[in-house]
């Protein structure tokens, strides 16, 4: 289990990173952010779609909440209604980092995969850990998308959030 610090400094990078594509993705016309380039997702649409649709299911496991029961491919048609939901996710993100606690995290953590439908048990820090690193993964695969146009999404490493910019923590 990690620090709980952890966890947070994930949410920030998430919420940067998310802050960054955005900014470039807005700069696209609707076709090109639609346009199927082969991606697992199909499109930098389509990817930014189920990078919220993970967090939206797996936020909803964490805080009992209702979620959505199947894999949805466009939770948003709208990239401005996109955009705004998933600003309202990280920032949904960040508060539930400073709720964690050292007995949730270690807890049992069960759900109910929406990909295979089998019920799945294990340490709470360990779905944390994948909510972050499911995010980085599919990050990824945008980041290419966008370079594949031409298009240099800049630094992407922890180490460049904005917080350490001046180099010193």
């Amino acid at each position: 289990m990690l620090p709980l610090d952890h966890y947070a400094l994930m949410a920030r990078y998430n919420r940067w990173m998310n802050e960054k594509l955005y900014l470039l993705c807005a700069d696209l016309s609707d076709e090109v952010r639609k346009q199927d380039r082969g991606a697992f997702f199909k499109s930098i649409h389509g990817t930014l779609n189920h990078l919220l649709f993970g967090d939206l299911v797996w936020m909803a496991r964490f805080q009992q909440r209702e979620g959505p029961a199947t894999i949805i491919a466009e939770l948003h048609r709208d990239f401005g209604e996109l955009r705004a939901a998933r600003e309202a996710m990280d920032a949904r993100i960040l508060d539930w980092t400073a709720t964690l606690t050292s007995q949730w995290l270690a807890a049992p953590f069960t759900y109910v995969s929406n990909v295979d439908r089998r019920s799945r048990s294990m340490p709470a820090w360990v779905a944390a850990i994948h909510l972050f690193n499911h995010q980085t993964h599919h990050r990824g695969q945008l980041t290419t998308l966008l370079s594949q146009l031409g298009i240099d999404p800049g630094v992407t490493d922890i180490p460049f959030l904005p917080e350490f910019a001046a180099g010193s923590a």
